[in-house]
């Protein structure tokens, strides 16, 4: 297991666009996590995408969905805890306006501290670099496209899903693909866990980013081999969002040139690429 923690690629210019999709995001979390747990689910449900309401658009009708959960309602005398189970029922009305908005919306929900802090993790150690080179607005172009990208892959293979698909990892991907294909040889500080053994060394980024991306590609064709359904990790998004961000980056970049200290940098990076 690879964790990159810090890479040794300087910025210029300050990255107020990561640090404000960092902010929404974490904003967003807390927000929802203090409303009640059937609210909770609503806003999942309503806000999150779920990739069957697509079918909605085409053909207006409403998607019931049961949810059933354990209540707790008691002790027994031993101290043991009595539960009962109730079924919440969420109904999807063909909302044009809110279907097409959770393709967005959906980029900035998450579904616990540990999803949210890793997305978050990745976005700061990459999303710097690649906002430096870019700008702002284009930036966030890579982030945001390929993050409706990403939706549209999961979509393409599982249409029919009626289970929320709700994360920055879509969008978090494209900024990977990004910096992969643009600084392929920085060194990235990495935490290795392999078995009892850990240890950190420094890993060109084209390593630690392809070691991520076979990995979500393996279990992408794994679930599809298992005919898994979506309700775990959308894996098919996360291929999708890397993807993105590999052919958006040289697109973009082309628009706008690069700082001047950056351009040394790239020279220096072409250099590094020959002696491998």
């Amino acid at each position: 297991m690879l964790f990159p923690f810090h890479d040794d690629n300087p910025t210029v210019r300050a990255p107020v666009a990561t640090v404000g999709l960092i902010a929404l995001n974490v904003l967003a979390f807390v927000y929802v996590s203090r409303l009640p747990a059937e609210k909770q689910q609503d806003v999942v449900y309503h806000q999150g995408f779920v990739p069957a309401r697509i079918e909605q658009l085409r053909r207006p009708h409403v998607l019931e969905i049961q949810l059933r959960e354990q209540v707790p309602v008691g002790r027994a005398p031993r101290g043991q805890l009595i539960v009962r189970q109730r079924v919440h029922t969420i109904e999807l009305e063909a909302d044009r306006p809110e279907i097409l908005a959770s393709l967005v919306t959906c980029m900035f929900l998450h579904g616990g501290w540990l999803h949210l802090l890793g997305n978050m993790w990745f976005l700061w150690v990459f999303g710097n670099n690649v906002e430096d080179r870019l700008g702002r607005l284009l930036f966030l172009l890579v982030y945001l496209g390929g993050g409706l990208i990403a939706t549209a892959c999961h979509w393409t293979v599982y249409s029919d899903s009626l289970t929320p698909v709700i994360g920055a990892s879509g969008a978090v991907a494209a900024v990977l693909g990004a910096y992969a294909i643009t600084w392929p040889w920085a060194r990235v500080h990495t935490l290795v866990f392999l078995f009892f053994f850990i240890t950190v060394i420094d890993i060109p980024a084209l390593v630690v980013l392809g070691v991520w991306f076979a990995g979500q590609l393996l279990a992408g064709m794994q679930a599809l081999k298992h005919a898994a359904a979506a309700t775990g990790v959308a894996w098919w998004a996360h291929i999708g969002g890397f993807a993105a961000g590999v052919v958006l980056m040289p697109l973009l970049g082309s628009l706008v040139a690069a700082p001047k200290p950056m351009r040394r940098r790239e020279a220096r990076e072409v250099e590094r690429a020959d002696r491998w």
